[in-house]
């Protein structure tokens, strides 16, 4: 019974049994631990222990009211630009209060932006006008020269919003239609073996409609009406397997790379090897062909072994007919503006030396010992010149080249995680177009041939959510749609002859089909204008 009386309860009951009053100051004092018989500092330090330390489940009932704490974000109460983040200036990093083991990365959603930015317009258009909206009669100058004179419909005397005429004209104003692209790829297939070596190119569409895909030591070729596939080719040594491929741009020719440094040509229409090129790439670094790329009847090829080779299969030497060594690392992409030839074509390389170059291989070179001049110069079989522009500007290996088919000498690229940036070159001028942060690793990217769009595949990522497919729009390159699904790095993609689907791979050793972009639309025949008098003259 003693220890009852000795209890915090029955010291409370005591208590409130000599108080009588429930709602005596002195009760409620107690009941916020705050009595008067205590000194400051000991209140002080009371509080600030019942704040730090959280109770137990045992004594919440004694700190009730004490325990319970919330954080009110501090915000600069003199700028009302930097308590709505409208200030576009400011440094808008997350919280450090955050764990980055407890974030939930959510997609982009392209409404949401537009939504938000409209928002944040309306704010900066209130908060730089007037900050009155409305205006009595009794304020209101009916002088001649007055603004608020009442035959005038459109001034502030007729408005009945509480918004400023700027900020509703900017509210009325039409804003650009988001498409709508499906999230869900419509198609997906296993691909056991697939590698997932970020240096490695295994997907490719035929014009003819065949895709191809490097599985371990093996070619399989699958058209669009089948999920089975035939085999074209397996690698002659065990311990080889097959790193790049590429598709002749007209033709069912299909090129083969592999780890050891051996070059293949294949027909896929007879299954017959073509050509066969041993030790195409050679150096003490490694042999691994990473990359291909057509133009007319010329395969280009990059290797770690940091060269650039050309090769015209047609010539029965197995020789190359140019070769190109800027790179001082692995030459990661290699790209072709066009299928005119070697003479019309412009080739864009990159390496992991995080180094972008831009080729002339016809009979005129850039001289850069000139002073920028033009001098003409015959390439030589073991020299190919030096690049006809340098670019520094990534951080991380350069994999990703694509070249725009709807504007000349336009050419986009994609780096790593370290870089994690989109950029657009004119490649006539040198110069860089745009610069778009991603945050994340760009594995590979494509243009779109029926949209003026690039599709961008990603890897890694610490701020998004990783392993996406994203679409931009150019030239604004804002974001047209974020498509989830692999859980590995997205290292692979391609076109489909229609221009309407893409195929994704990854390490998750799958094939996703994705339908995202709109049919070509083909022009109307057998209809004419009435208004076309040419076709009424005899």
């Amino acid at each position: 019974m003693s220890s009852l009386k000795n209890s915090p309860f029955g010291k409370r009951l005591r208590a409130s049994r000599a108080t009588g009053d429930e709602n005596s100051p002195s009760r409620k004092r107690r009941r916020l631990n705050l009595d008067s018989s205590s000194s400051p500092t000991r209140t002080l330090a009371t509080a600030a222990l019942n704040v730090t330390n959280t109770p137990s489940r045992r004594n919440k009932s004694r700190y009730s009211l004490d325990s319970e704490d919330r954080f009110v974000p501090s915000r600069d109460q003199n700028s009302l630009w930097a308590s709505y983040s409208l200030d576009e200036k400011a440094n808008n990093n997350p919280s450090p209060f955050m764990k980055p083991s407890v974030r939930r990365w959510t997609l982009p959603d392209p409404k949401k932006e537009q939504a938000d930015e409209l928002y944040k317009s309306v704010l900066r258009s209130e908060l730089a006008g007037s900050p009155v909206a409305f205006h009595s009669l009794s304020r209101t100058s009916f002088s001649e020269n007055s603004p608020n004179r009442l035959d005038d419909p459109t001034g502030s005397s007729y408005q009945v919003s509480p918004l400023h005429q700027e900020t509703g004209k900017l509210m009325n104003q039409p804003r650009p239609e988001i498409r709508k692209v499906a999230k869900m790829p419509i198609r997906m297939l296993d691909a056991p073996g697939l590698s997932h070596d970020f240096y490695t190119n295994l997907v490719d569409w035929a014009p003819s409609g065949d895709l191809a895909v490097g599985l371990d030591t093996h070619v399989y070729l699958s058209s669009g009406d089948n999920e089975g596939g035939a085999k074209l080719c397996t690698v002659l040594n065990s311990n080889d397997e097959y790193t790049s491929l590429a598709w002749m741009k007209t033709g069912p020719t299909i090129a083969a790379g592999t780890a050891e440094g051996h070059l293949e040509i294949h027909d896929a229409s007879t299954l017959r090897l073509i050509r066969r090129y041993e030790q195409a790439h050679v150096h003490d670094a490694g042999n691994r062909i990473g990359t291909l790329s057509w133009t007319s009847n010329t395969l280009t090829s990059g290797s770690r072994d940091r060269m650039i080779k050309h090769w015209d299969f047609r010539d029965p030497t197995c020789k190359p007919i140019k070769q190109c060594a800027a790179h001082t690392q692995e030459v990661c992409g290699v790209k072709w503006s066009g299928d005119g030839g070697i003479q019309t074509s412009l080739l864009a390389t990159g390496g992991n030396d995080n180094k972008m170059f831009i080729w002339d291989l016809r009979s005129s070179v850039r001289d850069l010992t000139a002073g920028g001049g033009w001098s003409p110069s015959i390439l030589s079989e073991n020299k190919g010149g030096s690049p006809l522009y340098r670019f520094n500007q990534h951080k991380a290996a350069v994999k990703g080249l694509a070249w725009d088919p709807h504007l000349s000498n336009v050419l986009a690229s994609g780096a790593g995680q370290q870089d994690a940036c989109i950029r657009l070159w004119n490649t006539a001028t040198g110069t860089m177009l745009n610069e778009t942060r991603t945050g994340s690793q760009i594995c590979n990217l494509i243009w779109s041939i029926n949209t003026h769009e690039l599709v961008t595949t990603h890897g890694y990522s610490t701020q998004t959510i990783p392993n996406q497919i994203r679409i931009w729009k150019y030239p604004s390159m804002s974001l047209v749609a974020s498509l989830p699904g692999h859980t590995e790095c997205v290292q692979y993609v391609a076109l489909s002859p229609s221009g309407d689907t893409i195929v994704t791979g990854g390490g998750d050793e799958t094939l996703r089909f994705w339908n995202i972009f709109p049919g070509r639309v083909s022009p109307v025949k057998g209809k004419h204008s009435a208004l076309d008098y040419g076709k009424l003259i005899r």
